[in-house]
């Protein structure tokens, strides 16, 4: 998978890359959820966006060896 997804049960709808992403961070809390604002941006060029920054993250900002395990304080910002 080259992409996220963000699956919502209540309405059956699937959402991926800059949808997905913007749907997440709007119940992250500030200043993450100010990124909805992008929301008026026309969904394929937030896609161009989204793919741009997927493709260099790793360049940008390097690559973990190993996944970290979330404090308590992390795994209360998860939606389950």
């Amino acid at each position: 998978m080259d992409s996220i997804l963000l699956y919502n049960p209540k309405s059956d709808h699937l959402k991926h890359k800059s949808s997905a992403a913007l749907h997440i961070a709007k119940h992250l809390g500030f200043p993450s959820n100010l990124m909805v604002v992008f929301f008026v941006v026309p969904t394929f060029i937030r896609n161009l966006v989204y793919n741009y920054v997927a493709k260099n993250r790793y360049k940008w900002y390097g690559k973990k060896d190993a996944c970290m395990i979330p404090t308590p304080e992390l795994k209360s910002k998860f939606i389950e």
